[in-house]
């Protein structure tokens, strides 16, 4: 298996340069549950050359089911260290590496990255996120999704804290909405890896109303003074 024939599609789509470049670039994705999930599988397989998957939490049964990286084979082990196993077994081109600690623990290593992907479920480690980056001057991308809705936003110079940032604990949820607002996120993620135009610190709302009609809002962030 070669590089050329592993990535073809994309190649035609943008070249062997721009994929080869891929493949100097380092992300981390911090969260390997549903939107961790997503990221790994759609950003793991398209030529990025090293991925860090963050997360303490072990696989449940009852997560299984918008957590597409799991199977019920998988439940009790650690969520990051079974994504990078399924990476290593899908892109031979691919260094992933698992971090089985909190955010806080891992921030401390003080490891460096092109990009940094929000695929937590909590306020107050995105507040956290948004902080280290800036200090670290690295552009993120966050994203949540509660019920039928999701919102996602490549924060780059806009300010974090203009989110009420309280523990809040989301409600039920589906398998699509996640895999939807996952796949907005690796799209943003990899045309900015891949050096093509993207839109910063705007904030993309994402429903469905009652009639099961996709609604997409746009929003500009403020930027911190």
């Amino acid at each position: 298996m070669t590089l050329e024939a592993y990535f073809n599609r994309q190649i035609q789509l943008w070249g062997e340069a721009t994929q080869r470049s891929l493949a100097k670039k380092k992300i981390a994705i911090i969260g390997s549950g549903g939107l961790g999930c997503t990221l790994a599988m759609a950003l793991g397989t398209s030529g990025i050359g090293e991925i860090h998957m963050v997360d303490f939490d072990t696989v449940s049964s009852h997560n299984i089911h918008r957590q597409i990286a799991f199977t019920l084979a998988d439940e009790g082990k650690n969520k990051a260290k079974t994504v990078v196993e399924l990476l290593e077994r899908k892109n031979p081109f691919l260094k992933a590496v698992a971090f089985d600690m909190p955010f806080e623990d891992f921030k401390a290593l003080g490891n460096r990255y092109d990009l940094i992907l929000d695929a937590t479920d909590n306020l107050p480690v995105r507040g956290e996120i948004d902080r280290h980056a800036k200090a670290t001057d690295t552009p993120w991308v966050y994203a949540s999704v509660e019920e039928f809705n999701g919102q996602v936003c490549f924060f780059d110079k806009a300010d974090f804290e203009v989110f009420n940032i309280s523990d809040h604990k989301p409600g039920g949820i589906a398998a699509p909405i996640v895999m939807h607002i996952g796949s907005l996120q690796a799209n943003l993620a990899l045309r900015y890896l891949a050096g093509l135009s993207v839109a910063k610190d705007k904030l993309y709302y994402l429903y469905f109303n009652d009639e099961g009609e996709l609604v997409t809002q746009k929003f500009g962030m403020p930027v911190k003074s």
